[in-house]
């Protein structure tokens, strides 16, 4: 199973759309998915009230319940979860984190969300320390605010993914109709850097997993 969770300190930078986004990709590239709600303005479950299709299924859940709604979701055959975090909750974003393969936490590439981003260190040693990265997100299609929010992150000492997600219209007009990107306008420039971000955070993940196999196993040799 894979379990990706979406957190952000700051409100409006795209969080649950991003967590739509990869839920639906999953899906479409085999996996069985379940988005675990925890945010109390439920925007994915009201997203998955506007939608056709029932899969990815969405899941209301609170943050105390996050293991043992995980382990329900396993037991019905999801193997991949994408949970969506309320913004400005430590408490529950630190117990998302917790349960988590991957953090994946979009940041918009101006100075108030940027300023967020060194509150991210605390949280993840509060959950112990999890895989995490970054993803510019709401970039200009113009310019090179993107590149360079991503390079501020960088010298900070963070992992940020190589793919930004720019502001595009496909996004907005997918989510009025309980739709994603990718399902709007499949060949869309939206739909294709979705799919790289898909690609990537299964890379991190597989990479992370391999590491932590190889670490294990020259401790046993030891």
């Amino acid at each position: 199973m894979y379990i990706v969770a979406v957190i952000a300190e700051k409100g409006g930078v795209g969080k649950t759309t991003l967590a739509l986004d990869l839920a639906v990709t999953a899906s479409q590239k085999g996996h069985t998915v379940a988005v675990l709600d925890v945010d109390p303005q439920a925007t994915a479950s009201k997203w998955t009230d506007r939608r056709d299709n029932e899969r990815p299924w969405v899941v209301p859940t609170h943050a105390a319940r996050l293991a043992a709604t995980i382990e329900q979701a396993n037991g019905q055959g999801v193997d991949f979860i994408v949970i969506d975090t309320p913004p400005h909750s430590a408490t529950d974003a630190a117990e998302a984190a917790r349960r988590a393969d991957v953090v994946l936490t979009p940041v918009e590439p101006h100075l108030f969300a940027l300023e967020t981003v060194s509150k991210l260190a605390d949280l993840l040693k509060v959950a112990g320390n999890p895989p995490a990265f970054f993803v510019i997100n709401k970039a200009p299609t113009q310019g090179s605010e993107g590149a360079n929010a991503a390079e501020f992150i960088k010298n900070q000492g963070f992992t940020v993914s190589p793919v930004i997600i720019y502001l595009r219209a496909a996004h907005r007009h997918a989510s009025n109709v309980g739709k994603v990107a990718v399902e709007y306008e499949a060949d869309s420039k939206a739909a294709q850097e979705t799919l790289q971000l898909y690609m990537y955070t299964m890379k991190f993940i597989n990479t992370q997993r391999k590491t932590h196999a190889e670490a294990e196993s020259a401790h046993a040799r030891a």
